[in-house]
């Protein structure tokens, strides 16, 4: 795969702490490389909006980060107030002690009130995949089909492990046939990472290190 293929499927990633100058540092480096997004903090939406202003890079922020204990009602408003702020997608955490549960008709409702909120914003769904078994991950692709989101994502990236080939492989043959897409993210790190969890059937990466994965 081209470096330039690659680059616009990379969504730029700093969801740690960081400054004003640092969020409009990656905000020209995404459009410098033409990767697919940003994804920052809600509290940096605004300032990406603006950075991003007249250019294709989206402006993509996490809700219910990084464990996605809030309640609906909490995930639902920061979705809104999120989109209002300017941001065009939205990556939310489903709950981790739902999932731990196996509840996935209430991880499906939840799925779907962050989903009306978007409206036709962008929705991928993170499901922390290190916390997950096999079986469990189909079954938390097949509530988020069910809910209508667009994408499956593996990991916050701040979860004991990030995205595997085998996560991956599984989230890609349980959601494509429906028409939606994965989103691989924590702990990609290089180009030969990368490529090959596009091959597992990845869409999108989810990576802090997109400059360096392209040059």
């Amino acid at each position: 795969m081209k470096k330039e293929e690659l680059a616009r499927m990379i969504d730029h990633t700093l969801l740690k702490p960081a400054t004003t100058s640092q969020i409009v540092k990656l905000c020209n480096e995404a459009k410098e490389f033409g990767f697919a997004s940003v994804c920052v903090n809600p509290c940096h939406v605004k300032t990406a909006a603006k950075q991003l202003s007249g250019s294709d890079v989206k402006v993509c922020t996490v809700i219910g980060f990084p464990l996605g204990e809030n309640t609906t009602r909490v995930k639902v408003f920061e979705t809104k107030d999120a989109i209002k702020n300017g941001a065009t997608e939205i990556d939310m955490v489903i709950n981790q002690s739902l999932a731990k549960s196996n509840a996935w008709k209430k991880i499906e409702k939840e799925v779907a009130a962050v989903k009306k909120a978007c409206g036709d914003i962008l929705l991928k769904v993170i499901l922390e995949t290190c916390n997950l078994k096999p079986n469990q991950i189909v079954a938390a692709c097949k509530a988020c089909i069910a809910a209508g989101a667009q994408y499956v994502k593996t990991s916050t990236g701040f979860g004991t492990g990030g995205a595997t080939v085998e996560a991956v492989s599984i989230m890609a043959e349980t959601v494509h046939p429906a028409g939606l897409k994965v989103k691989a993210s924590g702990g990609i790190r290089d180009y030969e990472t990368a490529c090959k969890l596009v091959e597992s059937g990845a869409d999108r990466i989810g990576a802090s290190c997109g400059v360096d994965i392209c040059k």
